[in-house]
């Protein structure tokens, strides 16, 4: 019931109120994962900013175990398998930006794109996660059960050959 895996590896682009930056948003994700991300709507009006409910303001596509693992390594990889000890948070969850798109291996710079980042999401999980999701006799996850940072370093350093920077 301690062994760690992963959830999901989430992907995102937030483009704002510029449309043409979501289209290529969009491409990019397609052309790293091979599969269609879906748009993200704004929920509240913020005058200050020219956001208003169903504006889409980004793209974001998730991937779930073998795809999962196979995109990720990749991804380490154009970071040098090197993270922050800042990219982890204290429920075991991983999140890094590239910076640019043509660092990650096997995707070739695109005119139509042109320079472009993202946002890697990590969601870690253990045996038995899913009593917080179910729809009957739903409860949280004891404290002793959850995911510490220290026991996410260590997943990921066994499993994905991943140093801390500094």
């Amino acid at each position: 019931m301690r062994e760690i895996s992963i959830e999901k590896v989430t992907l995102n682009i937030g483009a704002g109120k510029d449309q043409a930056k979501l289209e290529k948003g969009m491409k990019l994700i397609n052309s790293i994962a091979g599969r269609q991300p879906v748009k993200t709507f704004t929920r509240k009006r913020i005058q200050e900013w020219g956001l208003r409910p169903g504006l889409p303001i980004g793209c974001k596509l998730t991937l779930r175990k073998g795809k999962a693992t196979e995109l990720l390594k990749r991804l380490l990889e154009s970071k040098d398998n090197t993270l922050q000890q800042s990219n982890f948070d204290d429920e075991g969850n991983i999140s890094f930006g590239i910076n640019e798109y043509i660092d990650v291996p096997g995707v070739k710079y695109d005119p139509e794109i042109g320079i472009m980042g993202f946002q890697v999401c990590i969601t870690l999980e253990r045996n038995g996660f899913r009593i917080k999701k179910r729809a009957l006799k739903r409860h949280t996850i004891p404290k002793k059960h959850r995911i510490r940072r220290n026991e996410s370093i260590d997943f990921m350093k066994s499993n994905f050959n991943l140093k801390l920077g500094e």
